[in-house]
């Protein structure tokens, strides 16, 4: 059973997504991010892609160089943080960061946001992302 952790401020989505990915609490994550001058108060984490870069870079996780355009569910990799709800304000991209991963060959999302009544969707067409960014264990 897959226990996603809900994001606890409304611009909390990357810490929370990066907190579904590294296997932590929303409150361990916020701590490390806060450490590492990272507060989900700043709405640059909504559209710069660097602060969940880093957060995963420092917990082990590497990241793609660049943001790949959404092609299908299918050609996704196992494991990507996803930008869903993309919109433009004042000439300002912005998203919601959620986490795409296949478990035993089951593809599901992994969505923070604490107002979804599952927060583990398979309603694959409802999400419509723009793009995302694959996320790798780092070889140790």
């Amino acid at each position: 059973m897959i226990k996603p952790v809900i994001q606890e401020e409304s611009t909390g989505c990357g810490i929370a997504s990066v907190a579904n990915i590294a296997g932590k609490s929303y409150s361990e994550m916020k701590a490390i991010a806060n450490d590492l001058g990272i507060y989900a108060s700043d709405k640059s984490l909504w559209s710069d892609t660097q602060y969940v870069r880093k957060l995963l870079a420092h917990l082990g996780f590497q990241t793609s160089h660049s943001e790949m355009a959404f092609k299908s569910w299918e050609a996704l990799p196992d494991l990507a943080l996803l930008a869903i709800k993309h919109h433009v304000d004042d000439g300002v991209s912005f998203w919601h960061w959620v986490v795409f991963k296949r478990l035993e060959g089951q593809p599901l999302v992994l969505d923070s946001a604490s107002y979804l009544p599952s927060n583990v969707r398979q309603d694959f067409a409802a999400m419509q992302p723009k793009w995302y960014i694959e996320v790798r264990v780092f070889n140790l």
